[in-house]
């Protein structure tokens, strides 16, 4: 399988484990120092995150991409791009609809490919 079909398989299966709750199988695919900076501007370290979907903080109802899955794959660095259809409540908020573009940065280490940084800007 090309590598830009693992990389896009592989963020597809990310997002499915969030939405599912699996906090074990996301956290390997999360790097130590994984990163996301979401819609809004917050950074959020990967303790941050995943432990809020874990409490249910962070809820999704939904989170998959809407258009193709755009890979550059330079050595051991991969950069995803797409677009998504969210549905997402935080702090308690019903979950709402969201849409964003995605530029995720995934590096390759002894574990296979990991996503070390995460960046959505919300489409309006």
């Amino acid at each position: 399988m090309p590598e830009a079909d693992l990389l896009r398989d592989l963020e597809r299966t990310r997002l499915a484990h969030l939405v599912a709750r699996r906090i074990p199988e996301a956290d390997a695919i999360h790097a130590p120092d994984f990163v996301i900076v979401t819609p809004s501007g917050h950074a959020w370290t990967k303790a941050e995150y995943l432990g809020g979907i874990e409490t249910g903080e962070i809820l999704y109802r939904r989170f998959e991409p809407i258009t193709d899955i755009d890979v550059m794959v330079d050595g051991a660095v991969a950069v995803l791009r797409y677009q998504s259809a969210i549905e997402i409540g935080v702090d308690g908020r019903e979950p709402g609809p969201l849409n964003a573009w995605h530029l995720d940065c995934y590096r390759r280490t002894t574990a296979g490919w990991q996503i070390r940084w995460s960046q959505a800007t919300a489409l309006t």
